[in-house]
């Protein structure tokens, strides 16, 4: 038979979810508690907004927790002759990966919402959610929920604009999506790109970014440029002049000039950089000898 213990807290953050059981009443101490439970018998939480969970860390997990313990009990919900996991999938993976048959656990009833805010709000408190992974999860709660943006500010700890903002990122194409939950773009180099209403523009810039590793500034600067070129390209039209290249080209001929003039900087001549279709060209100037040895050493011995 399982044993039931005292529950002494949830760590910081989640014990404001939950009711402290030494403060209620004795009818409640016998609904929640918690009791070492068999971890074949716990179901994930299918609304659980992390979708991508670290191996690396979860192995790290795993020996700690075969060297000491789980020291913070999972939560869970009693269902049919298992239980649904509420919060504390992570401990669950490495808890199984550790060898262990049995793990802590809390169990209490929830509301269908509570379900979707408690490892939400856990995953805050530990930003372990990618910026998408948040904006889903919010965007989740305010539909099934009829919440407002401050309704839900309130409930999960964050500011409005904070709510705000993270959702804007779901308006992203979804291959910019992709560089966001890959990590190879953060949220604050993402919502520039929110400024350009085209798409093609979008990409464009957010492939230029990824692949010359510019910060959110850089980026912001970029776009102001493009949506300047995009007017003017636009009045070009309204009077009947011939209009520039696109807002993808536009993007492209940045990128190069950017590196054109990194170029420049680190090896102190004129730069050239020409593309082609199929095959490009870069050309550097010296003056004398004595520069092109100073050009050619700076080439065999360092990168870019």
């Amino acid at each position: 038979m399982s044993k039931k213990k005292p529950v002494k807290g949830l760590g910081r953050g989640l014990g404001a979810i939950f009711t402290d059981l030494q403060e209620t009443d004795t009818s409640l101490q016998d609904k929640e508690y918690v009791q070492e439970i068999p971890l074949e018998k716990i179901a994930p939480n299918p609304r659980q907004p992390r979708k991508g969970f670290d191996p690396e860390k979860i192995r790290e997990m795993a020996e700690t927790i075969a060297a000491h313990g789980v020291i913070q009990p999972v939560v869970v919900q009693k269902s049919g002759d298992g239980y649904l996991l509420i919060a504390g999938e992570r401990r669950v993976r490495a808890s199984t990966m550790a060898g262990l048959t049995h793990i802590p656990a809390l169990v209490k009833d929830y509301s269908s919402a509570e379900i979707m805010e408690i490892p939400l709000v856990e995953n805050l408190q530990r930003e372990d959610l990618n910026p998408i992974e948040e904006a889903l999860a919010y965007q989740q709660l305010i539909d099934e929920f009829g919440l407002t943006q401050e309704k839900l500010a309130s409930r999960v700890g964050k500011s409005r604009s904070a709510i705000t903002n993270a959702l804007r990122l779901l308006a992203l194409d979804d291959e910019m999506k992709q560089y966001v939950l890959e990590g190879r773009l953060t949220a604050g180099q993402m919502r520039p790109l929110l400024a350009l209403n085209n798409k093609d523009e979008q990409k464009a810039l957010a492939r230029s970014a990824v692949k010359n590793h510019w910060s959110a500034r850089k980026i912001e600067a970029i776009a102001q440029q493009i949506k300047t070129g995009r007017k003017i390209r636009e009045s070009s039209a309204e009077t009947g002049r011939v209009q520039g290249n696109g807002g993808h080209n536009l993007a492209e001929q940045l990128a190069l000039q950017d590196i054109t003039e990194r170029m420049r900087r680190y090896y102190g001549t004129k730069v050239s950089i020409k593309r082609g279709k199929r095959e490009g060209k870069i050309e550097l100037s010296f003056y004398g000898d004595e520069d092109l040895e100073r050009l050619v050493q700076l080439m065999l011995s360092e990168e870019i």
